[in-house]
Protein backbone atom coordinates (compact mmCIF):
# COMPACT_ATOMS: atom_id res chain seq x y z
CA UNK A 1 0.00 0.00 0.00
CA UNK A 2 1.34 3.41 -1.02
CA UNK A 3 1.85 6.30 1.37
CA UNK A 4 -1.05 8.21 -0.30
CA UNK A 5 -3.36 5.20 0.16
CA UNK A 6 -2.42 4.97 3.84
CA UNK A 7 -3.13 8.68 4.32
CA UNK A 8 -6.46 8.35 2.52
CA UNK A 9 -7.50 5.39 4.70
CA UNK A 10 -6.53 7.30 7.84
CA UNK A 11 -8.64 10.26 6.75
CA UNK A 12 -11.57 7.95 6.04
CA UNK A 13 -11.20 6.30 9.45
CA UNK A 14 -11.01 9.66 11.20
CA UNK A 15 -14.11 10.86 9.39
CA UNK A 16 -15.94 7.66 10.32
CA UNK A 17 -15.04 8.11 14.01
CA UNK A 18 -16.23 11.71 13.87
CA UNK A 19 -19.55 10.64 12.37
CA UNK A 20 -20.00 8.02 15.08
CA UNK A 21 -19.23 10.58 17.79
CA UNK A 22 -21.72 13.02 16.29
CA UNK A 23 -24.39 10.34 16.10
CA UNK A 24 -23.75 9.37 19.71
CA UNK A 25 -24.02 13.00 20.80
CA UNK A 26 -27.27 13.40 18.88
CA UNK A 27 -28.66 10.23 20.39
CA UNK A 28 -27.75 11.38 23.90
CA UNK A 29 -29.39 14.75 23.22
CA UNK A 30 -32.53 13.08 21.92
CA UNK A 31 -32.62 10.71 24.91
CA UNK A 32 -32.22 13.66 27.27
CA UNK A 33 -34.98 15.61 25.54
CA UNK A 34 -37.23 12.56 25.57
CA UNK A 35 -36.54 12.00 29.24
CA UNK A 36 -37.44 15.56 30.16
CA UNK A 37 -40.21 16.22 27.62
CA UNK A 38 -43.45 17.36 29.20
CA UNK A 39 -43.78 18.68 32.76
CA UNK A 40 -40.68 18.30 34.91
CA UNK A 41 -39.80 18.69 38.58
CA UNK A 42 -36.57 19.04 40.51
CA UNK A 43 -35.94 15.81 42.37
CA UNK A 44 -33.18 13.37 43.33
CA UNK A 45 -32.03 11.17 40.46
CA UNK A 46 -30.67 7.64 40.66
CA UNK A 47 -29.22 4.85 38.56
CA UNK A 48 -29.47 1.17 39.38
CA UNK A 49 -26.18 -0.60 40.07
CA UNK A 50 -26.74 -3.95 38.30
CA UNK A 51 -23.58 -5.46 39.85
CA UNK A 52 -24.50 -4.88 43.52
CA UNK A 53 -24.25 -6.89 45.71
CA UNK A 54 -21.61 -9.40 44.71
CA UNK A 55 -22.65 -13.06 44.33
CA UNK A 56 -23.15 -14.87 47.63
CA UNK A 57 -20.82 -17.74 48.60
CA UNK A 58 -21.72 -21.37 49.32
CA UNK A 59 -24.45 -21.61 46.66
CA UNK A 60 -26.57 -19.37 48.92
CA UNK A 61 -29.84 -17.84 47.72
CA UNK A 62 -32.15 -15.24 49.24
CA UNK A 63 -35.77 -16.04 49.95
CA UNK A 64 -38.43 -13.37 50.33
CA UNK A 65 -36.34 -10.35 51.35
CA UNK A 66 -38.35 -8.24 53.75
CA UNK A 67 -36.09 -5.78 55.54
CA UNK A 68 -33.15 -3.46 54.83
CA UNK A 69 -31.23 -0.86 56.83
CA UNK A 70 -28.02 1.20 56.38
CA UNK A 71 -26.05 1.53 59.63
CA UNK A 72 -23.75 4.39 60.68
CA UNK A 73 -20.84 2.78 58.81
CA UNK A 74 -22.90 2.66 55.61
CA UNK A 75 -23.03 -1.11 55.88
CA UNK A 76 -26.22 -2.54 54.46
CA UNK A 77 -28.18 -5.06 56.52
CA UNK A 78 -30.93 -7.23 55.10
CA UNK A 79 -33.17 -9.96 56.46
CA UNK A 80 -34.95 -12.63 54.41
CA UNK A 81 -37.11 -15.69 55.00
CA UNK A 82 -34.83 -18.33 53.52
CA UNK A 83 -35.75 -21.96 53.02
CA UNK A 84 -39.46 -21.54 53.81
CA UNK A 85 -39.87 -19.30 50.78
CA UNK A 86 -37.58 -21.15 48.34
CA UNK A 87 -38.85 -23.87 46.03
CA UNK A 88 -37.38 -27.37 46.08
CA UNK A 89 -35.73 -26.51 42.78
CA UNK A 90 -34.02 -23.52 44.38
CA UNK A 91 -32.89 -25.29 47.57
CA UNK A 92 -32.05 -28.69 46.11
CA UNK A 93 -28.65 -28.89 47.86
CA UNK A 94 -30.19 -28.65 51.34
CA UNK A 95 -32.93 -31.23 50.84
CA UNK A 96 -32.57 -34.67 52.43
CA UNK A 97 -31.41 -36.31 50.30
CA UNK A 98 -30.05 -33.49 48.11
CA UNK A 99 -31.52 -33.32 44.63
CA UNK A 100 -28.59 -31.42 43.11
CA UNK A 101 -25.46 -29.38 43.69
CA UNK A 102 -27.32 -26.09 43.93
CA UNK A 103 -28.61 -24.33 45.98
CA UNK A 104 -29.29 -23.63 49.67
CA UNK A 105 -30.78 -20.73 51.63
CA UNK A 106 -28.47 -18.08 53.06
CA UNK A 107 -28.58 -17.29 56.81
CA UNK A 108 -31.47 -14.90 57.59
CA UNK A 109 -29.36 -11.81 58.46
CA UNK A 110 -26.72 -10.55 56.03
CA UNK A 111 -24.42 -7.51 56.23
CA UNK A 112 -22.76 -5.97 53.13
CA UNK A 113 -20.23 -3.18 52.66
CA UNK A 114 -20.54 -0.41 50.07
CA UNK A 115 -18.87 -2.54 47.40
CA UNK A 116 -21.37 -5.34 47.94
CA UNK A 117 -19.02 -7.70 49.79
CA UNK A 118 -20.65 -9.96 52.35
CA UNK A 119 -19.26 -9.13 55.81
CA UNK A 120 -21.35 -11.01 58.38
CA UNK A 121 -24.17 -13.52 58.39
CA UNK A 122 -26.19 -15.12 61.19
CA UNK A 123 -29.68 -15.77 62.47
CA UNK A 124 -32.18 -18.47 63.24
CA UNK A 125 -33.31 -20.28 66.40
CA UNK A 126 -30.99 -20.28 69.40
CA UNK A 127 -30.91 -20.57 73.19
CA UNK A 128 -32.73 -17.94 75.25
CA UNK A 129 -35.03 -16.52 72.57
CA UNK A 130 -37.81 -17.44 70.14
CA UNK A 131 -36.83 -16.83 66.54
CA UNK A 132 -39.83 -15.53 64.57
CA UNK A 133 -41.94 -17.96 62.61
CA UNK A 134 -41.66 -15.51 59.71
CA UNK A 135 -39.12 -12.71 60.25
CA UNK A 136 -40.01 -9.22 59.05
CA UNK A 137 -38.05 -5.97 59.17
CA UNK A 138 -34.55 -5.12 60.40
CA UNK A 139 -33.15 -2.00 62.07
CA UNK A 140 -29.67 -1.16 63.40
CA UNK A 141 -29.91 1.42 66.18
CA UNK A 142 -27.49 4.13 67.30
CA UNK A 143 -25.88 1.75 69.79
CA UNK A 144 -25.18 -0.82 67.09
CA UNK A 145 -27.98 -3.17 68.15
CA UNK A 146 -29.88 -5.13 65.51
CA UNK A 147 -33.68 -5.32 65.92
CA UNK A 148 -35.87 -7.90 64.20
CA UNK A 149 -39.64 -8.33 64.03
CA UNK A 150 -41.81 -11.20 62.91
CA UNK A 151 -45.16 -11.54 61.17
CA UNK A 152 -45.84 -15.27 61.42
CA UNK A 153 -49.30 -16.32 62.56
CA UNK A 154 -48.21 -16.54 66.23
CA UNK A 155 -45.35 -14.03 66.23
CA UNK A 156 -46.08 -11.66 69.11
CA UNK A 157 -42.53 -10.58 69.90
CA UNK A 158 -39.47 -8.64 68.77
CA UNK A 159 -35.78 -9.44 69.23
CA UNK A 160 -32.59 -7.43 69.75
CA UNK A 161 -29.07 -8.70 69.01
CA UNK A 162 -25.52 -7.38 68.73
CA UNK A 163 -24.08 -7.00 65.23
CA UNK A 164 -22.39 -10.38 65.72
CA UNK A 165 -25.72 -12.04 66.45
CA UNK A 166 -25.44 -12.26 70.25
CA UNK A 167 -28.92 -12.26 71.80
CA UNK A 168 -29.75 -9.22 73.98
CA UNK A 169 -33.50 -8.82 74.47
CA UNK A 170 -36.88 -10.34 73.64
CA UNK A 171 -40.07 -8.34 74.15
CA UNK A 172 -43.33 -10.30 73.97
CA UNK A 173 -43.76 -14.05 73.73
CA UNK A 174 -44.55 -16.31 70.80
CA UNK A 175 -48.31 -16.93 70.72
CA UNK A 176 -48.98 -14.31 73.40
CA UNK A 177 -50.87 -11.62 71.46
CA UNK A 178 -54.13 -10.47 73.06
CA UNK A 179 -54.99 -7.69 70.59
CA UNK A 180 -54.12 -4.09 69.85
CA UNK A 181 -54.46 -2.98 73.49
CA UNK A 182 -52.12 -5.64 74.90
CA UNK A 183 -49.31 -3.86 76.83
CA UNK A 184 -46.98 -6.86 76.83
CA UNK A 185 -47.16 -8.52 73.42
CA UNK A 186 -47.43 -7.59 69.77
CA UNK A 187 -49.45 -8.77 66.80
CA UNK A 188 -47.14 -9.75 63.93
CA UNK A 189 -44.72 -6.79 63.85
CA UNK A 190 -43.70 -5.32 60.48
CA UNK A 191 -40.89 -2.88 61.34
CA UNK A 192 -38.95 -1.28 64.19
CA UNK A 193 -37.37 2.22 64.32
CA UNK A 194 -35.28 3.48 67.28
CA UNK A 195 -35.09 7.17 68.20
CA UNK A 196 -31.58 8.01 69.48
CA UNK A 197 -32.73 11.19 71.23
CA UNK A 198 -35.37 9.61 73.47
CA UNK A 199 -34.02 6.03 73.32
CA UNK A 200 -37.47 4.85 72.26
CA UNK A 201 -38.36 2.08 69.82
CA UNK A 202 -41.32 2.68 67.52
CA UNK A 203 -43.06 -0.55 66.52
CA UNK A 204 -45.22 -0.87 63.40
CA UNK A 205 -47.60 -3.42 64.93
CA UNK A 206 -48.61 -4.73 62.43
CA UNK A 207 -50.08 -7.68 60.55
CA UNK A 208 -52.37 -8.72 63.40
CA UNK A 209 -52.67 -5.59 65.52
CA UNK A 210 -53.61 -2.12 64.26
CA UNK A 211 -51.35 0.27 66.09
CA UNK A 212 -48.05 2.03 66.60
CA UNK A 213 -46.43 1.03 69.90
CA UNK A 214 -43.56 2.88 71.61
CA UNK A 215 -41.13 1.12 73.97
CA UNK A 216 -38.15 1.96 76.12
CA UNK A 217 -35.35 0.72 73.87
CA UNK A 218 -33.30 -0.67 76.79
CA UNK A 219 -35.94 -2.44 78.87
CA UNK A 220 -38.64 -3.06 76.25
CA UNK A 221 -41.32 -1.65 78.56
CA UNK A 222 -44.30 -0.27 76.65
CA UNK A 223 -44.73 3.48 77.12
CA UNK A 224 -47.66 4.34 74.83
CA UNK A 225 -49.54 3.24 71.70
CA UNK A 226 -52.23 4.47 69.34
CA UNK A 227 -54.22 3.69 66.21
CA UNK A 228 -55.15 5.71 63.11
CA UNK A 229 -55.70 9.45 63.71
CA UNK A 230 -54.35 8.89 67.24
CA UNK A 231 -57.49 6.94 68.22
CA UNK A 232 -57.51 4.08 70.69
CA UNK A 233 -56.89 0.96 68.57
CA UNK A 234 -59.95 -1.13 67.69
CA UNK A 235 -59.56 -4.59 66.18
CA UNK A 236 -63.02 -4.68 64.61
CA UNK A 237 -62.87 -6.12 61.09
CA UNK A 238 -63.17 -3.16 58.70
CA UNK A 239 -63.98 -5.33 55.70
CA UNK A 240 -62.45 -4.81 52.30
CA UNK A 241 -60.91 -1.46 51.44
CA UNK A 242 -63.20 0.75 49.36
CA UNK A 243 -61.42 3.73 47.70
CA UNK A 244 -64.74 5.57 47.37
CA UNK A 245 -65.70 5.23 51.05
CA UNK A 246 -64.77 7.82 53.70
CA UNK A 247 -61.27 7.22 55.12
CA UNK A 248 -61.22 4.46 57.73
CA UNK A 249 -60.90 5.63 61.34
CA UNK A 250 -58.60 2.70 62.13
CA UNK A 251 -55.56 1.23 60.43
CA UNK A 252 -55.98 -1.78 58.21
CA UNK A 253 -53.50 -4.60 58.45
CA UNK A 254 -50.67 -4.34 57.96
CA UNK A 255 -49.38 -1.25 59.73
CA UNK A 256 -46.17 -1.57 57.73
CA UNK A 257 -43.78 1.19 58.86
CA UNK A 258 -43.35 3.80 61.59
CA UNK A 259 -40.29 5.96 60.84
CA UNK A 260 -39.30 9.11 62.71
CA UNK A 261 -37.88 12.10 60.84
CA UNK A 262 -35.25 14.45 62.29
CA UNK A 263 -37.88 17.05 63.13
CA UNK A 264 -39.83 14.62 65.30
CA UNK A 265 -42.62 13.74 62.86
CA UNK A 266 -43.52 10.06 62.66
CA UNK A 267 -44.55 8.60 59.30
CA UNK A 268 -46.78 5.53 59.47
CA UNK A 269 -47.53 3.26 56.50
CA UNK A 270 -51.21 2.24 56.49
CA UNK A 271 -50.57 -0.09 53.59
CA UNK A 272 -54.00 -1.48 52.73
CA UNK A 273 -55.64 1.94 53.09
CA UNK A 274 -53.20 3.36 50.49
CA UNK A 275 -52.24 6.14 52.89
CA UNK A 276 -49.37 7.61 54.86
CA UNK A 277 -50.30 9.14 58.21
CA UNK A 278 -48.09 11.61 60.10
CA UNK A 279 -47.98 11.95 63.89
CA UNK A 280 -46.07 13.63 66.64
CA UNK A 281 -44.16 11.29 68.98
CA UNK A 282 -46.99 11.46 71.55
CA UNK A 283 -49.47 10.08 69.00
CA UNK A 284 -51.11 13.38 68.04
CA UNK A 285 -52.30 13.17 64.43
CA UNK A 286 -50.88 15.79 62.05
CA UNK A 287 -51.91 14.95 58.49
CA UNK A 288 -52.26 12.19 55.91
CA UNK A 289 -51.92 11.62 52.18
CA UNK A 290 -53.12 8.90 49.82
CA UNK A 291 -51.03 7.36 47.05
CA UNK A 292 -52.48 5.46 44.09
CA UNK A 293 -55.73 5.49 46.06
CA UNK A 294 -57.45 2.97 43.82
CA UNK A 295 -54.84 0.29 44.47
CA UNK A 296 -56.51 -2.80 45.88
CA UNK A 297 -55.05 -6.13 46.96
CA UNK A 298 -51.72 -5.53 48.73
CA UNK A 299 -52.10 -1.74 48.89
CA UNK A 300 -49.68 0.99 47.79
CA UNK A 301 -47.88 2.36 50.89
CA UNK A 302 -45.29 -0.24 51.98
CA UNK A 303 -42.26 1.53 53.45
CA UNK A 304 -40.52 4.92 53.60
CA UNK A 305 -37.00 6.30 53.81
CA UNK A 306 -35.86 9.92 54.01
CA UNK A 307 -33.36 11.82 51.87
CA UNK A 308 -30.06 12.56 53.60
CA UNK A 309 -30.06 16.38 53.40
CA UNK A 310 -30.43 18.10 56.76
CA UNK A 311 -34.09 18.93 56.10
CA UNK A 312 -34.91 15.44 54.84
CA UNK A 313 -36.68 17.15 51.97
CA UNK A 314 -37.83 13.98 50.23
CA UNK A 315 -39.54 10.75 51.19
CA UNK A 316 -38.89 7.63 49.14
CA UNK A 317 -41.97 5.43 49.36
CA UNK A 318 -42.07 1.82 48.16
CA UNK A 319 -45.24 0.72 46.40
CA UNK A 320 -45.17 -3.04 46.02
CA UNK A 321 -48.61 -3.25 44.43
CA UNK A 322 -47.60 -0.93 41.56
CA UNK A 323 -43.91 -1.94 41.31
CA UNK A 324 -42.31 1.45 41.85
CA UNK A 325 -40.64 3.84 44.27
CA UNK A 326 -42.46 7.15 44.69
CA UNK A 327 -40.51 10.36 45.40
CA UNK A 328 -42.57 12.54 47.73
CA UNK A 329 -41.98 16.09 48.96
CA UNK A 330 -42.00 15.62 52.72
CA UNK A 331 -43.35 19.07 53.63
CA UNK A 332 -46.54 18.73 51.59
CA UNK A 333 -46.70 14.93 50.95
CA UNK A 334 -46.99 15.72 47.24
CA UNK A 335 -45.72 13.02 44.92
CA UNK A 336 -43.20 14.56 42.51
CA UNK A 337 -42.09 11.60 40.42
CA UNK A 338 -41.61 7.84 40.61
CA UNK A 339 -39.39 5.17 39.10
CA UNK A 340 -39.44 1.46 38.43
CA UNK A 341 -41.66 -1.01 36.63
CA UNK A 342 -42.72 -4.60 37.02
CA UNK A 343 -40.10 -7.23 36.17
CA UNK A 344 -37.03 -9.06 37.34
CA UNK A 345 -34.28 -7.16 35.53
CA UNK A 346 -32.11 -4.61 37.41
CA UNK A 347 -34.14 -1.48 38.09
CA UNK A 348 -37.44 -3.35 37.84
CA UNK A 349 -39.41 -4.66 40.80
CA UNK A 350 -41.43 -7.66 41.86
CA UNK A 351 -43.01 -6.90 45.24
CA UNK A 352 -40.71 -4.01 46.19
CA UNK A 353 -40.98 -4.14 49.96
CA UNK A 354 -38.48 -2.21 52.11
CA UNK A 355 -36.21 0.77 51.48
CA UNK A 356 -33.25 2.49 53.16
CA UNK A 357 -30.83 5.33 52.42
CA UNK A 358 -27.13 5.52 53.26
CA UNK A 359 -25.16 8.67 54.16
CA UNK A 360 -24.31 9.29 50.50
CA UNK A 361 -27.98 9.32 49.51
CA UNK A 362 -27.94 5.94 47.77
CA UNK A 363 -31.11 3.87 47.99
CA UNK A 364 -31.46 0.17 48.77
CA UNK A 365 -34.64 -1.80 48.12
CA UNK A 366 -35.72 -5.33 48.92
CA UNK A 367 -38.30 -7.48 47.17
CA UNK A 368 -40.64 -10.07 48.61
CA UNK A 369 -42.76 -12.78 46.93
CA UNK A 370 -40.80 -14.04 43.93
CA UNK A 371 -38.57 -10.93 43.84
CA UNK A 372 -36.18 -12.34 46.49
CA UNK A 373 -33.39 -9.78 46.20
CA UNK A 374 -31.83 -6.48 47.28
CA UNK A 375 -30.96 -3.69 44.81
CA UNK A 376 -28.84 -0.55 45.04
CA UNK A 377 -29.74 2.74 43.35
CA UNK A 378 -26.84 5.19 43.16
CA UNK A 379 -27.63 8.82 43.98
CA UNK A 380 -26.69 11.20 41.13
CA UNK A 381 -27.76 14.55 42.54
CA UNK A 382 -30.80 16.78 42.00
CA UNK A 383 -32.01 17.39 38.48
CA UNK A 384 -35.07 17.94 36.31
CA UNK A 385 -37.01 14.70 35.93
CA UNK A 386 -40.42 13.94 34.47
CA UNK A 387 -43.38 14.60 36.72
CA UNK A 388 -44.91 11.16 36.94
CA UNK A 389 -43.15 7.99 35.88
CA UNK A 390 -39.44 7.92 34.98
CA UNK A 391 -39.60 4.24 34.09
CA UNK A 392 -36.64 1.95 34.75
CA UNK A 393 -33.49 3.74 35.97
CA UNK A 394 -30.89 1.98 33.87
CA UNK A 395 -27.35 3.49 33.93
CA UNK A 396 -26.97 6.32 31.45
CA UNK A 397 -24.65 5.74 28.49
CA UNK A 398 -21.49 7.89 28.41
Amino acid sequence: MTRNEIKRNLHIAAAFVSVLAALAACQALLENRAATSGPTVQAPIFEVDPLWPKPLPNHWLLGMTIGVWADDQDHIWIIHRGAATLSNMEKGAELNPPTGECCRSAPPVLEFDQEGNLLRHWGGPGPGYEWPESNHGIFVDYKGNVWIGGNGAKDAHILKFTKDGKFLLQVGRFGGNKGSNDPDNFGRVAKIWVDPKANEAYIADGYGNKRVAVLDADTGKMKRYWGAYGNRPDDTDLGRYDPDAPPAKQFRNPVHCADLANDGLLYVCDRMNDRLQVFRPDGKFVKEAFFAKRSLGEGSVWDVAFSKDSQQTYIFLTDGRNAKVRVVLRETLEELTNFGDGGRQPGQFYGVHSIATDSKGNLYTTETYEGKRVQKFVYKGISAVPRGSQGVLWPRSG
